[in-house]
């Protein structure tokens, strides 16, 4: 993971670094609050581009590459994030875990560029109240977790992403399986002569043919946050995806991807392929199925190198490393937490307390 130098703004009033605000969506001068709106351009939604995948696996065009500026990258020894900063800056920690370990960083090729973003709208305020609200509601969490609260850490940052289109067209052939009952008669254990009712299953050939639009499927391209609490603050509204300009990231950690453009689409097209398979396995006709054959190909396939922001929580308690993801357009929440171990073995004895007295009392 690599994180991207950003520009910076001048505040008109007094000089100093303006960066952007989410609650008011401009540039906000944190020194003397001076506010400066930006322009957007007209029908920014579209102008964000979409990019023939297969053309620009072929030849990846160089004014698609780097960030037009004087950079320099780190790499973070203990969690691995390569840091993109501008020349004149010293690093000294690392800006996802805070370690000291960082040395020099030197890329093969340089990154391909975003081109589209989507702006932070839920401010740190908001989060802050989100995160206080649920490690209260934290019943396992130890007690000392849950009055430090761990808001004191919040981060806000664009992760880099990936989005893929595609037109999907698949055959498919299976055997349909249709469920019908006979009565069946047999002794019971006293030798009595009874009967029921057994389920059998009569199986034909089927087969279809399925037609389906990818939109803006996503695989993000970070390392350093945790793959399945992405999953679950997803999806990002990137029907809302602004042209990317550099006062939207002014103030904010931004990531580079260390996921590049094959991989991401490698696993874009398994996920698809996983899609289209369990979609024609809906449209098999029957109770039931077997057998299921699918061939599909791909059309129209685009690509778009994306910033989605979020705000995280990361944290070490014990001997092991915890996250807490905020989506920072919908404001949905996903986190880890350390599961008190006192807390969980007082439930299970309560529980089986429970049980035995049912127990006795059933007696």
């Amino acid at each position: 993971m690599e994180t991207i130098a950003r520009e910076k703004f001048a505040c008109p009033a007094c000089g100093a670094e303006a960066v952007w605000n989410a609650a008011k969506q401009a540039l906000v001068c944190p020194y003397c609050g001076n506010t400066s709106p930006m322009d957007k351009p007209p029908d920014s939604a579209g102008a964000v581009k979409e990019h023939d995948l297969v053309e620009t696996l072929r030849s990846l065009p160089e004014e698609k590459r780097g960030w037009k500026a004087d950079k320099i990258s780190v790499k973070c020894q203990s969690c691995q994030a390569i840091s993109v900063l501008d020349a004149t800056r010293a690093a000294q920690r690392c800006e996802f875990c805070g370690s000291a370990q960082i040395v020099p960083y030197e890329q093969v090729k340089p990154p391909i560029s975003p081109e589209s973003l989507l702006a932070f709208a839920v401010d740190q305020t908001k989060v802050r109240e989100s995160l206080r609200r649920w490690y209260g509601s934290r019943w396992f969490a130890p007690n000392r977790l849950k009055s430090a609260a761990m808001t004191d850490t919040v981060h806000g940052a664009y992760l880099p992403y990936w989005t893929f289109d595609a037109r999907a067209h698949a055959d498919w052939t299976a055997e349909s399986g249709y469920h019908y009952y006979e009565t069946e008669t047999y002794r019971d254990a006293n030798g009595n002569t009874q009967t029921r009712q057994v389920q059998r299953t009569r199986w034909e050939p089927s087969s279809g043919h399925l037609e389906h639009f990818f939109d803006d499927e996503l695989v993000c391209a970070s390392r350093a946050i945790h793959g399945n609490l992405l999953r679950q603050i997803e999806p990002f509204p990137t029907k809302k995806l602004l042209p990317y300009e550099p006062s939207y990231v002014a103030g904010w950690v931004v990531e580079q991807y260390q996921l590049d453009l094959i991989g991401a689409a490698q696993q874009s097209r398994q996920r698809m392929e996983q899609q289209v398979y369990s979609m024609c396995g809906s449209r098999v006709p029957g109770d039931t199925y077997r057998n299921l054959r699918v061939q599909s190909r791909f059309s129209e396939q685009t690509f778009k190198h994306v910033l989605l922001p979020i705000w995280f929580v990361s944290y070490n308690y014990g001997a092991r490393a915890f996250q807490v993801l905020v989506n920072g357009v919908t404001g949905v929440l996903a986190g880890e937490y350390p599961k008190s171990f006192w807390k969980i073995f007082f439930l299970v004895l309560f529980l089986l307390m429970l049980v035995g007295i049912g127990y006795l009392a059933s007696k």
